[in-house]
């Protein structure tokens, strides 16, 4: 546990959402259960098996001490989440250790605003690691205004809201969840960017036809879930999208390919890309933030840029 409270010790106050300490990355042992992030005003506590209480207090003293050197007087305000799995099967446990925790709050990155929730479930309506695609969505579509952009899977939508900041004219975020979707049309107004998004509470493989209708799109962004029964398997569903690409994208139009399971790397994506759409073109693949390195970067994020060859040369 040396490590985590190392890293608490150094840590500044952060301002934007990030995470602190990643002990999920293998290269810190024994630390491997731990993660540290800050929503501010609020720190989240995770482990991902079961610690004793003891264990916990003197994490929960590190903060506190870290924090009244960073901010003498204000509150800390914690929450620990457990999560690990047992004989009954995946357990979660979320509770407060320290100051007041609202049902939701605002937290920034880049500038721009997100509304996130803590205390209940897994998912918090944010993703930590996927810092370096939004800020790619940013740099790429700001040379290129008026962009259409189409964002599968899009859950709280920040995708649409950083393509929307850029200046793209519109983007038409597709989920399942309509809740998660209530969640983006918040977001979207935190940022004065509702304008020129379109929200549809959908089955994407039951919508290929209106998608199809509305296109061509200059950009599309696909971050599927890596396992979600009823929904989404990487292993044979990322296949099914991926070769509907060509068809929704302009010539010359860009695709971010995001892979977030651990179990599958980047040759199974390179592979999936080359026989199911040949006719794009593999990019880059974007760095993932530095407090987030692994010991083996196939098990990390995987975040990838495709081009649409232009029709005469396709």
């Amino acid at each position: 546990m040396q490590a985590l409270l190392n890293a608490i010790a150094a840590m500044p106050r952060p301002t934007d959402a990030q995470r602190i300490f990643h002990g999920r990355g293998g290269l810190y042992p024994g630390c491997e259960h731990w993660t540290l992030d800050a929503y501010p005003p609020v720190w989240l506590l995770t482990s991902f098996q079961p610690v004793d209480e003891a264990e916990l207090a003197q994490v929960q003293a590190a903060l506190a001490r870290r924090w009244q050197d960073l901010a003498p007087g204000e509150p800390l305000n914690l929450v620990f989440q457990s999560r690990h799995i047992d004989d009954g099967g995946g357990h979660a446990e979320t509770r407060v250790l320290a100051g007041a925790v609202p049902e939701s709050h605002e937290i920034t990155e880049d500038g721009a605003r997100y509304r996130v929730q803590l205390l209940r479930g897994q998912n918090h309506g944010f993703f930590l690691d996927m810092v370096e695609g939004r800020r790619w969505v940013r740099r790429h579509l700001a040379t290129r205004p008026g962009a259409k952009v189409l964002n599968l899977f899009a859950y709280t939508c920040s995708f649409s809201v950083a393509a929307l900041q850029a200046g793209a004219a519109e983007v038409v975020n597709l989920d399942m969840a309509s809740g998660a979707l209530a969640t983006g049309r918040l977001n979207h107004e935190l940022n004065g960017v509702k304008p020129g998004a379109k929200f549809l509470a959908h089955d994407l493989f039951n919508s290929w036809g209106k998608l199809t209708r509305g296109g061509p799109y200059d950009l599309i962004v696909l971050d599927p879930p890596g396992h979600q029964k009823g929904s989404f398997i990487a292993t044979k569903d990322y296949a099914r999208v991926v070769r509907r690409l060509p068809a929704l994208l302009a010539p010359g139009g860009h695709a971010l390919l995001c892979l977030t399971t651990p179990k599958l790397d980047l040759a199974f994506l390179r592979e999936v890309v080359a026989t199911e759409a040949p006719g794009l073109d593999w990019l880059e693949r974007l760095p993932n933030p530095a407090v987030f390195d692994d010991i083996s970067p196939d098990r990390a994020l995987k975040v990838v840029v495709c081009r649409r060859r232009d029709s005469d040369t396709a």
